[in-house]
Protein backbone atom coordinates (compact mmCIF):
# COMPACT_ATOMS: atom_id res chain seq x y z
CA UNK A 1 0.00 0.00 0.00
CA UNK A 2 2.96 2.15 1.08
CA UNK A 3 4.64 1.36 -2.60
CA UNK A 4 1.14 2.75 -4.10
CA UNK A 5 1.08 6.57 -2.35
CA UNK A 6 5.06 6.61 -3.29
CA UNK A 7 4.39 5.88 -7.09
CA UNK A 8 0.98 8.25 -6.94
CA UNK A 9 2.62 11.12 -5.62
CA UNK A 10 5.72 10.79 -7.72
CA UNK A 11 3.46 10.64 -10.75
CA UNK A 12 1.18 13.96 -9.58
CA UNK A 13 4.73 15.43 -8.89
CA UNK A 14 5.97 14.61 -12.58
CA UNK A 15 2.45 16.24 -13.78
CA UNK A 16 2.55 19.16 -12.15
CA UNK A 17 6.09 19.68 -13.56
CA UNK A 18 4.87 19.03 -16.35
CA UNK A 19 2.15 21.48 -16.87
CA UNK A 20 4.37 24.25 -15.07
CA UNK A 21 6.72 23.48 -18.25
CA UNK A 22 4.41 23.56 -20.52
CA UNK A 23 2.80 27.15 -19.33
CA UNK A 24 6.39 28.36 -19.15
CA UNK A 25 6.60 27.43 -22.84
CA UNK A 26 3.60 28.71 -23.90
CA UNK A 27 4.14 32.05 -21.73
CA UNK A 28 7.07 32.48 -23.78
CA UNK A 29 5.99 32.33 -27.09
CA UNK A 30 3.47 34.00 -29.35
CA UNK A 31 1.34 32.42 -32.62
CA UNK A 32 0.89 35.71 -34.87
CA UNK A 33 -1.72 35.18 -37.67
CA UNK A 34 -1.82 36.90 -40.92
CA UNK A 35 -3.81 39.69 -42.38
CA UNK A 36 -4.73 41.56 -45.50
CA UNK A 37 -3.32 45.18 -45.60
CA UNK A 38 -5.12 47.95 -43.28
CA UNK A 39 -4.71 51.37 -42.75
CA UNK A 40 -3.84 52.03 -39.23
CA UNK A 41 -5.76 55.08 -37.66
CA UNK A 42 -4.79 54.49 -33.50
CA UNK A 43 -8.10 53.58 -32.93
CA UNK A 44 -7.59 49.94 -33.40
CA UNK A 45 -11.11 49.31 -34.40
CA UNK A 46 -10.07 47.90 -38.37
CA UNK A 47 -12.41 44.57 -38.82
CA UNK A 48 -8.54 43.00 -39.04
CA UNK A 49 -7.77 42.97 -35.23
CA UNK A 50 -10.18 40.57 -34.68
CA UNK A 51 -8.70 37.83 -35.41
CA UNK A 52 -6.01 38.58 -32.97
CA UNK A 53 -6.08 37.96 -29.47
CA UNK A 54 -5.24 40.37 -26.73
CA UNK A 55 -1.97 39.21 -24.01
CA UNK A 56 -1.04 41.13 -21.13
CA UNK A 57 2.26 42.87 -20.53
CA UNK A 58 3.34 43.45 -16.66
CA UNK A 59 5.38 45.22 -14.66
CA UNK A 60 8.70 44.72 -13.72
CA UNK A 61 11.43 46.48 -11.86
CA UNK A 62 13.30 48.99 -14.34
CA UNK A 63 17.42 50.02 -14.33
CA UNK A 64 18.45 50.64 -10.68
CA UNK A 65 14.61 50.92 -9.33
CA UNK A 66 14.16 48.49 -5.87
CA UNK A 67 10.56 47.13 -6.46
CA UNK A 68 8.12 47.76 -9.60
CA UNK A 69 6.20 50.76 -9.44
CA UNK A 70 2.42 50.71 -10.04
CA UNK A 71 0.65 48.70 -12.86
CA UNK A 72 -2.14 49.80 -15.05
CA UNK A 73 -3.85 47.32 -17.29
CA UNK A 74 -1.86 47.04 -20.80
CA UNK A 75 -2.81 44.88 -24.10
CA UNK A 76 -1.11 44.23 -26.78
CA UNK A 77 -2.40 42.59 -30.57
CA UNK A 78 -0.17 41.83 -33.22
CA UNK A 79 -0.40 41.00 -36.98
CA UNK A 80 1.40 40.68 -39.88
CA UNK A 81 0.86 40.71 -43.66
CA UNK A 82 2.84 40.45 -46.93
CA UNK A 83 4.76 43.76 -46.10
CA UNK A 84 4.99 43.54 -42.58
CA UNK A 85 3.63 43.85 -39.05
CA UNK A 86 0.82 45.45 -36.98
CA UNK A 87 0.96 46.29 -33.85
CA UNK A 88 -1.76 47.81 -31.27
CA UNK A 89 -1.05 48.85 -27.38
CA UNK A 90 -4.14 49.75 -25.22
CA UNK A 91 -2.24 51.33 -22.08
CA UNK A 92 -4.84 52.28 -19.30
CA UNK A 93 -3.17 55.59 -17.75
CA UNK A 94 -4.29 58.63 -15.66
CA UNK A 95 -1.94 61.28 -17.04
CA UNK A 96 -0.16 61.35 -20.40
CA UNK A 97 3.56 62.62 -19.36
CA UNK A 98 4.62 63.15 -22.60
CA UNK A 99 6.42 66.29 -23.87
CA UNK A 100 8.61 66.10 -26.63
CA UNK A 101 6.81 67.11 -29.68
CA UNK A 102 9.97 65.61 -32.23
CA UNK A 103 10.52 62.10 -33.73
CA UNK A 104 13.89 60.53 -32.79
CA UNK A 105 13.73 62.76 -29.42
CA UNK A 106 14.96 60.68 -26.36
CA UNK A 107 10.87 58.83 -25.97
CA UNK A 108 11.73 56.35 -23.83
CA UNK A 109 12.56 59.50 -21.20
CA UNK A 110 8.79 59.94 -21.27
CA UNK A 111 5.48 57.83 -21.50
CA UNK A 112 6.04 55.14 -24.64
CA UNK A 113 5.26 51.63 -25.60
CA UNK A 114 8.06 49.57 -27.62
CA UNK A 115 8.57 46.65 -29.78
CA UNK A 116 11.54 45.08 -30.03
CA UNK A 117 12.44 42.57 -33.32
CA UNK A 118 15.42 40.21 -33.52
CA UNK A 119 14.98 38.12 -36.93
CA UNK A 120 18.11 36.69 -37.63
CA UNK A 121 19.42 35.42 -33.75
CA UNK A 122 23.31 34.51 -35.69
CA UNK A 123 23.71 38.37 -35.16
CA UNK A 124 23.38 40.56 -32.00
CA UNK A 125 21.21 43.11 -33.91
CA UNK A 126 17.78 43.74 -33.78
CA UNK A 127 15.08 46.61 -34.58
CA UNK A 128 14.03 48.79 -31.74
CA UNK A 129 10.41 50.94 -32.25
CA UNK A 130 9.21 53.36 -30.07
CA UNK A 131 5.80 55.24 -29.78
CA UNK A 132 4.38 58.27 -27.91
CA UNK A 133 1.03 58.90 -26.89
CA UNK A 134 1.64 62.10 -28.82
CA UNK A 135 2.16 59.96 -31.67
CA UNK A 136 6.33 60.81 -32.60
CA UNK A 137 8.09 57.58 -33.20
CA UNK A 138 11.68 56.51 -32.49
CA UNK A 139 12.77 53.61 -35.09
CA UNK A 140 16.81 52.30 -34.50
CA UNK A 141 18.63 49.47 -35.30
CA UNK A 142 20.24 48.43 -32.48
CA UNK A 143 23.53 46.42 -32.51
CA UNK A 144 24.27 45.24 -28.79
CA UNK A 145 28.14 43.15 -28.77
CA UNK A 146 28.83 42.13 -25.57
CA UNK A 147 25.74 44.42 -23.64
CA UNK A 148 27.40 47.70 -25.76
CA UNK A 149 24.06 48.73 -27.63
CA UNK A 150 23.83 51.48 -29.65
CA UNK A 151 20.95 53.12 -31.97
CA UNK A 152 21.29 53.75 -35.45
CA UNK A 153 18.73 55.99 -37.46
CA UNK A 154 17.24 54.15 -41.03
CA UNK A 155 19.46 55.78 -43.97
CA UNK A 156 16.13 57.07 -46.61
CA UNK A 157 13.20 56.59 -44.95
CA UNK A 158 10.88 57.31 -46.93
CA UNK A 159 7.39 55.83 -48.12
CA UNK A 160 9.11 52.95 -48.97
CA UNK A 161 10.17 51.66 -45.66
CA UNK A 162 8.70 54.33 -43.03
CA UNK A 163 6.32 52.71 -40.04
CA UNK A 164 2.69 54.33 -40.44
CA UNK A 165 1.74 55.09 -37.03
CA UNK A 166 -1.16 56.85 -34.91
CA UNK A 167 -2.31 57.38 -31.56
CA UNK A 168 -5.42 58.25 -29.77
CA UNK A 169 -6.64 58.47 -25.87
CA UNK A 170 -9.89 57.87 -23.96
CA UNK A 171 -11.24 60.38 -21.55
CA UNK A 172 -9.27 63.38 -22.18
CA UNK A 173 -7.29 65.17 -24.91
CA UNK A 174 -4.22 63.94 -26.72
CA UNK A 175 -1.94 66.59 -25.53
CA UNK A 176 1.30 66.85 -23.08
CA UNK A 177 0.32 65.88 -19.31
CA UNK A 178 -3.41 65.89 -20.07
CA UNK A 179 -5.42 63.72 -17.92
CA UNK A 180 -6.97 60.50 -19.07
CA UNK A 181 -8.57 57.18 -18.79
CA UNK A 182 -5.87 55.09 -21.08
CA UNK A 183 -4.40 55.74 -24.33
CA UNK A 184 -4.22 54.06 -27.75
CA UNK A 185 -1.12 52.70 -29.88
CA UNK A 186 -1.61 51.22 -33.51
CA UNK A 187 1.40 50.81 -35.85
CA UNK A 188 2.53 49.19 -38.84
CA UNK A 189 6.12 48.46 -39.57
CA UNK A 190 6.98 47.16 -42.97
CA UNK A 191 9.92 44.14 -43.30
CA UNK A 192 11.89 46.30 -45.94
CA UNK A 193 12.50 48.52 -42.86
CA UNK A 194 14.83 45.34 -41.42
CA UNK A 195 16.32 45.22 -44.37
CA UNK A 196 19.39 43.39 -44.46
CA UNK A 197 18.93 41.99 -40.66
CA UNK A 198 15.25 40.58 -42.32
CA UNK A 199 14.02 39.87 -46.03
CA UNK A 200 12.35 42.35 -47.82
CA UNK A 201 9.21 40.11 -47.69
CA UNK A 202 6.93 38.01 -44.97
CA UNK A 203 8.40 35.02 -43.05
CA UNK A 204 7.48 31.53 -44.18
CA UNK A 205 4.95 30.13 -42.28
CA UNK A 206 6.29 28.50 -39.11
CA UNK A 207 9.02 31.20 -39.34
CA UNK A 208 10.51 31.53 -35.95
CA UNK A 209 11.66 35.23 -34.60
CA UNK A 210 12.97 36.67 -30.85
CA UNK A 211 11.12 39.68 -29.57
CA UNK A 212 9.90 42.06 -26.81
CA UNK A 213 7.52 44.49 -25.99
CA UNK A 214 7.01 46.90 -23.53
CA UNK A 215 5.63 50.40 -21.79
CA UNK A 216 7.16 52.72 -19.68
CA UNK A 217 4.59 54.86 -17.81
CA UNK A 218 6.18 58.07 -15.72
CA UNK A 219 2.99 58.92 -13.60
CA UNK A 220 3.77 59.74 -9.95
CA UNK A 221 5.94 56.91 -9.83
CA UNK A 222 8.16 54.85 -13.38
CA UNK A 223 6.73 51.96 -13.98
CA UNK A 224 8.22 49.20 -16.60
CA UNK A 225 6.28 46.87 -18.51
CA UNK A 226 7.25 44.05 -20.53
CA UNK A 227 6.12 40.64 -21.99
CA UNK A 228 9.11 38.95 -21.06
CA UNK A 229 11.15 39.90 -18.04
CA UNK A 230 14.40 41.16 -18.11
CA UNK A 231 17.43 41.97 -15.18
CA UNK A 232 15.85 45.55 -15.70
CA UNK A 233 17.42 47.07 -19.01
CA UNK A 234 14.88 46.61 -21.94
CA UNK A 235 18.13 45.63 -23.92
CA UNK A 236 18.88 41.55 -22.33
CA UNK A 237 17.66 40.34 -25.86
CA UNK A 238 18.62 36.98 -24.82
CA UNK A 239 15.76 37.03 -22.40
CA UNK A 240 13.24 38.21 -25.69
CA UNK A 241 10.06 35.64 -26.59
CA UNK A 242 9.31 33.57 -29.29
CA UNK A 243 7.34 35.14 -32.34
CA UNK A 244 5.81 32.22 -34.77
CA UNK A 245 4.60 33.27 -37.97
CA UNK A 246 1.64 31.28 -38.39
Amino acid sequence: MQQKFVLLFMLMSLVTALSHSHARTADSSLVIKKTSDFKVNGEGNAPNWAAAQWFDITVQKGPRQPAPGKQFSTQVKVLYSEKGMYFLFNCTDRKLTATITEDFGALYEEDVVEVFLWPDTSVPVYLEYELSPLDYELPILVPNINGRAQGWKPWNYNERNKVQHATSTEGGQKKSMASVEGWKAEFFIPFALMNPIAPPTAPKSGTRWKGNFYRIDYDNETTYYSWQKTGGSFHEFKKFGTLIFE
